[in-house]
């Protein structure tokens, strides 16, 4: 039974990241193309709650204003574009540097605080940053900034105006992030990240400086939410400060919890469950919420690790 269990984890895993890759062939079949962009969708968040794992999840760092970087990702290609920049080279490499610069000034700042103080400094910088975005008038202010044209690689065989073709970009990119987030994790460096949340006065007591390896840690997932705000920009053509409000960074959260908090693939089974239950809630009744909030609360009294930690509870029962 025990085998069974762990095979079935590896199964879960493995039916997740095929729909997400066959989609696009069978969507068409069945008359859904939509869910297509529903998944584009998930997936762009997908990498964007795995970035906030790497630290929440692994380090003991509870940001609720991690949407800040998706923002400054997004912004980077709206700005660019309304200037007549559509190299994605530019584009993309001007979204990256400028996310892991705020990422890092943010956690200079942020990682000499602890715990409920370092919530509200996170907090406190991200609502800086969305009234920033909002006494813009020049980029659209609170009415946002649409983007006329997707980023140009100068491939004609590799065109994000092609839905396909962004499609795979988008999923690719999601994998790699996972794949790279597992070498982090299993790394030196994981290590000493994951001692420093489970005891970081014996980290220091041992000669590890913490300090560093947590800012390095928070400028990764800086730019690899960066990474997940550029993707969003040219699938939606459009950012607006909403992209940075706190309550994205809440949405994030969630998305890491139904998951399984510090569990590798978990953000994104975490993320497609949230965004699943948001398109069918929603379509019930505009009150969604109202229902959402419930069943979170059930998720953490009853299956505190999430999706992921579901499994593990039925393993450690059968042993």
């Amino acid at each position: 039974m025990l085998e069974f269990l762990k095979s079935a984890r590896g199964i879960y895993n493995t039916i997740v990241v095929l729909i997400c890759a066959l989609l696009p062939v069978f969507a068409p079949m069945i008359g859904q193309e939509f869910f297509i962009d529903v998944f584009a969708r998930t997936m762009i968040w997908a990498i964007a709650a795995i970035s906030l794992n790497f630290i929440m999840g692994y380090g003991g760092m509870v940001s609720f204003g991690h949407a800040v970087y998706f923002g400054v990702g997004g912004y980077a290609v709206g700005i660019l574009a309304f200037h007549g920049v559509e190299n994605a080279y530019i584009q993309w490499s001007v979204g990256l540097i400028a996310s892991a610069f705020f990422a890092l000034i943010f956690g200079i700042i942020c990682l000499r605080t602890k715990g409920v103080y370092f919530i509200m400094i996170t907090l406190a910088f991200a609502q800086m940053m969305y009234f920033l975005s909002l006494s813009v008038d020049a980029y659209g202010s609170d009415d946002g900034l649409p983007i006329d044209a997707r980023s140009d690689f100068g491939l004609s065989f590799f065109d994000l105006n092609d839905s396909l073709t962004f499609y795979y970009l988008i999923f690719f990119l999601m994998m790699g992030c996972v794949y790279l987030i597992r070498r982090l994790v299993r790394s030196r460096f994981g290590m000493v990240l994951r001692g420093s949340m489970s005891n970081d006065d014996r980290m220091h007591s041992i000669g590890y400086p913490t300090y560093g390896y947590k800012l390095t840690a928070f400028v990764i997932a800086g730019v690899m939410c960066g990474l997940s705000g550029i993707l969003s920009a040219n699938f939606e053509d459009f950012v607006s400060p909403d992209m940075l409000f706190w309550p994205r960074s809440g949405e994030l959260i969630f998305m890491v919890v139904l998951g399984g908090l510090g569990t590798i693939f978990g953000p994104v089974g975490g993320s497609l469950l949230y965004w699943i239950l948001a398109e069918v809630l929603s379509n019930i009744t505009e009150a969604w919420h109202l229902i959402f909030g419930p069943f979170l609360i059930i998720v953490i009294l009853f299956a505190s690790g999430g999706l992921e930690g579901l499994f593990k509870k039925f393993e450690k029962s059968n042993e």
